[in-house]
């Protein structure tokens, strides 16, 4: 999903994520996303300034493909 801004030219910018937001449509909380930033197993993340972290709706649908699994 892609976002128009701006009114004299067209800048799209991916739709980005807060780890709150991410956290509620995935079932987990803040601290699990957190959690797997740090182990490097969860989808990948972009680091705005200093402690601000968001997603990007691409990003997310990339990692949730590449959890389907066929077994257990």
């Amino acid at each position: 999903m892609m976002t128009t801004i701006g009114t004299e030219g067209s800048i799209l910018v991916p739709a980005l994520h807060t780890p709150a937001a991410l956290g509620e449509r995935l079932g987990l909380s803040v601290g699990a996303l957190a959690q797997m930033r740090y182990r490097g197993n969860g989808p990948k993340f972009i680091k705005l300034g200093g402690r601000q972290i968001r997603y990007s709706e691409a990003d997310v649908q990339a990692w949730l493909d590449q959890q389907t699994r066929d077994r257990t």
